[in-house]
């Protein structure tokens, strides 16, 4: 009775579609089928983006559009505004600086470590290991927390009265360390839970490139003596290379974004040393006293700007590799 149900239904809903379908044609309904998912994005993507646009050339503390004045491009320039790039100090809005340098290097170390890492760990959990579907759902189940949670946890672990300083003080009698509030381990810890928390989902993308590659081609290069390192530099690398370029991209716009994890765990601290872009955005735009929306907004244009650089320049890399593997 369900499936007859369902039928009649999926009759009467068909009687429109085709009479659409006869005056709209092919194309009208391949429109007409996209309609509710461009409404979406025009609602949620798009529309924002314009906004946000619009707030970046207005000043004044004041959130309502009508209550803030036109600037022109006097927020960007404020960014702008420094006698010497490479000191944070010299510029008019060093925020901004102090959060653009420590997110560059976040990114550069972390993404490195979480390819490096998640490659390490597809190529592990794609070999016949004992218990080798527990190990890979251990893996993935980081990714399934909130970034909440992830900073809650590992702040517990490392907090001065923590977890680690406990296993540590029993194991060799040292004294506890100040884990997060140390500029270097605080930014270490940074790193490090971010890779923790997101590696199984790029482990996940890697491990399914490695069971896409023919098993014929490895065991023509064991049939040829081929040494292992060889096999990975000749094989395993190259066709996994669009898999790898996929998650270079999705970890460089994840890192550039960081925010959750480590606002929980170290609130930006200590000082500035783990203060990155969003955290500098949200803060200047919403938490602090002195907030400005108009800065904020122009601050999430440039990093949006410079997110679509990165990713063009990581696609035209892949390209320009394909076409020389074609030759």
């Amino acid at each position: 009775m369900v499936l007859a149900a369902v039928e009649r239904i999926m009759g009467i809903i068909d009687i429109p579609l085709r009479g659409l379908q006869k005056v709209a044609g092919r194309t009208g309904m391949a429109a007409f089928f996209l309609l509710p998912n461009m409404a979406v994005f025009t609602i949620f993507v798009l529309i924002p983006f314009v906004i946000n646009f619009v707030y970046s050339m207005t000043g004044g503390a004041q959130i309502f559009l009508d209550q803030r004045r036109y600037v022109g491009l006097d927020q960007y320039r404020q960014i702008f505004s420094c006698t010497d790039y490479l000191d944070p100090n010299s510029c008019i809005q060093d925020g901004f600086w102090i959060a653009a340098g420590n997110t560059a290097w976040f990114v550069v170390i972390q993404v490195a470590l979480m390819i490096l890492v998640s490659l390490i760990t597809a190529i592990i959990l794609n070999r016949e290991i004992v218990g080798r579907s527990f190990w890979r759902a251990v893996f993935f189940f980081p990714v399934l927390l909130s970034p909440v949670v992830v900073g809650l946890i590992w702040r517990w672990i490392l907090d001065r009265q923590g977890l680690l300083n406990f296993i540590l003080y029993e194991a060799f009698g040292s004294e506890p360390f100040n884990w997060l509030t140390d500029r270097t381990t605080a930014f270490a810890a940074t790193i490090g839970v971010s890779v923790w928390a997101h590696m199984g989902f790029y482990t996940l993308i890697l491990l399914a490139g490695l069971q896409a590659i023919p098993k014929d081609l490895y065991e023509a290069a064991q049939m040829d003596g081929t040494s292992r390192s060889r096999v990975f530099r000749r094989i395993t690398l190259p066709l996994l290379m669009p898999n790898l370029v996929v998650v270079l991209v999705l970890a460089l716009i994840r890192a550039v974004q960081v925010f959750d994890e480590v606002f929980v765990l170290t609130h930006g601290g200590p000082g500035t040393s783990t203060m990155y872009l969003i955290q500098y955005i949200y803060e200047t735009g919403f938490a602090s006293e002195l907030r400005n929306p108009g800065l904020a907004a122009a601050a999430s244009i440039l990093m949006g700007a410079v997110l679509v650089v990165l990713t063009l320049m990581q696609m035209a890399a892949s390209r320009r590799k394909e076409k020389k593997g074609e030759r």
